[in-house]
């Protein structure tokens, strides 16, 4: 039995594959800034806040680092509503990703804090600098630059998991993909297409993010 490959069946639903893509896109980038954020805050409240702080993060890292992502955003999406707390689609998979990458990166940021020479910090201090200073101008910068090559690598991670987001409806590529599936039944063409521009995402995000670490940075990373 000989397979014949239809790519032309696909052409009818390329705004919704383009839309699919767009929303990825969209989810990754905004879901990176506040997963970094939230993973920034939980490495400096580890690394320099006070003791029950630090194990309030390390049960939130161990909580979502040894859970399935599917599990965390289904809990979001069914299990919080049984609380009174009902999200969107989009919502909850924007949520669930951003405290995913914020576990994740909490630990990858605060091993680049733990890198950084401690008479750096005792520099800071001895010029009357405050705690959250010499964080701020002396330990973050070199700590990202120490992790970014990690931290990019989680990214593109995450963008890609965020193929299951499909599962509770979110308008992602997967979903675009499974949708046209559903449509023409060209399963197999529709799939590849999807793993190649899964493919070139995930390439295209690692020379965006490599030039932005030449630029933040001011050298190769």
């Amino acid at each position: 039995m000989v397979y014949h490959l239809h790519f032309e069946a696909l052409l009818p639903y390329w705004r919704v594959l383009l839309d699919g893509l767009i929303f990825t896109i969209v989810l990754t980038v905004v879901s990176t800034v506040a997963g970094i954020a939230v993973g920034t805050a939980g490495a400096s409240a580890r690394t320099f806040g006070p003791a029950w702080l630090g194990r309030v993060v390390i049960c939130y890292v161990e909580l979502i680092r040894n859970t399935p992502f599917i599990v965390q955003l289904f809990f979001i999406f069914f299990g919080l509503p049984a609380l009174g707390l009902k999200l969107s689609e989009t919502t909850a998979a924007f949520l669930a990703m951003t405290i995913n990458l914020g576990a994740y990166s909490t630990e990858i940021i605060r091993a680049g804090i733990e890198a950084v020479p401690k008479g750096h910090l005792e520099a800071g201090v001895s010029l009357a600098m405050s705690k959250w200073e010499v964080l701020r101008y002396i330990v973050l910068k070199q700590a990202f630059r120490k992790i970014y090559p990690a931290l990019s690598s989680q990214i593109i991670i995450v963008m890609l998991g965020s193929a299951v987001v499909s599962q509770i409806s979110a308008q992602d590529l997967t979903y675009a993909a499974n949708f046209v599936a559903s449509r023409n039944f060209r399963n197999f063409e529709v799939y590849i297409l999807a793993a190649v521009v899964y493919l070139l995402l995930a390439i295209a995000m690692r020379a965006v993010l490599r030039g932005l670490g030449r630029y933040l940075f001011k050298a190769a990373v």
